[in-house]
């Protein structure tokens, strides 16, 4: 069985491909679809096809996915862009006649709010409308999001946002990945829709405690406004678009859209996802 991956190079999609070889997928039976096959040089070397696969680019998906059993299909980065850039692949698939689609989504994607929401909402669509046997992966937060604020933090002492007292069930990527090779190696998961989280639904507060942990110094969480929070990005150089749509996050999470969790991760990858200190850990 051969096995496309998108997004090869990416943080998730290299993962991805190291949980398959994990669970004994021969390297070969792999294709790792990247824009720029330079960087997946190092998966070339392990045996791994390599192909050219750019998401805005429809021949070079089509190429990539011809003769592939099974396609994983992870979300693309380009905001705005994702809903044609994702059809061009589903299309690919279609035509190959893939088996399997697996789709790394949102959390409740086609009724959420959440700012991120839509474009998944239209992929969810796509996949339906297309046919294609298929498993939908709604990934929550990684926590490797917060790598950046735990490194401010190191040497403010301080991590702000407009949460309020919003929770967040993140998990690290290696669990989401590790979940994507369960189902692109497992039989039984097909029309399934997974709601996938961390089994902690963590507070900014508890990031703070994590943080200081992860550290080694005190960390405070400081709970501001949205008004507040657009000034302060707007003082630290940040364009509009960008301000409204970290605020807008922020509302989102501030309302519960992440803080579900009801152990499916943990129960498609046999073990307990990791912690919020250990995943912070890690990325640091």
């Amino acid at each position: 069985m051969t096995i496309l991956v998108t997004g090869a190079t990416g943080n998730l999609g290299r993962l991805i491909i190291d949980r398959l070889l994990a669970r004994g997928v021969e390297a070969s039976s792999i294709r790792a679809g990247a824009r720029d096959i330079a960087k997946a040089s190092d998966l070339a070397a392990q045996g791994v096809q390599v192909v050219a696969l750019d998401y805005d680019a429809p021949e070079t998906v089509a190429a990539a996915a011809a003769g592939a059993d099974a396609v994983m299909l992870v979300s693309g980065s380009e905001v705005g862009k994702r809903a044609p850039q994702h059809q061009a692949v589903i299309d690919a698939a279609k035509n190959a006649g893939v088996a399997k689609l697996v789709y790394t989504s949102a959390p409740k994607a086609t009724t959420s709010d959440l700012v991120l929401a839509p474009e998944h909402k239209a992929t969810e669509e796509a996949i339906a409308a297309s046919g294609i046997p298929a498993v939908i992966l709604r990934n929550n937060w990684y926590t490797e999001n917060y790598a950046a604020d735990v490194a401010r933090a190191k040497e403010t002492g301080v991590i702000a946002a407009s949460v309020g007292d919003g929770r967040i069930a993140s998990a690290s990527r290696v669990d989401f990945a590790e979940a994507a090779a369960v189902v692109l190696t497992e039989d039984g998961h097909l029309g399934q829709v997974y709601e996938l989280g961390g089994d902690v639904a963590w507070t900014f507060d508890e990031l703070a405690a994590a943080a200081a942990e992860v550290t080694g110094r005190d960390v405070r969480y400081t709970p501001l406004s949205t008004e507040e929070h657009a000034a302060a990005l707007e003082g630290a150089g940040l364009d509009s678009g960008t301000i409204w749509f970290v605020t807008t996050l922020d509302a989102d999470i501030r309302r519960g859209d992440l803080a579900e969790t009801d152990g499916t991760l943990a129960r498609l990858i046999g073990r307990p996802t990791t912690t919020l200190v250990d995943g912070l850990r890690a990325a640091a």
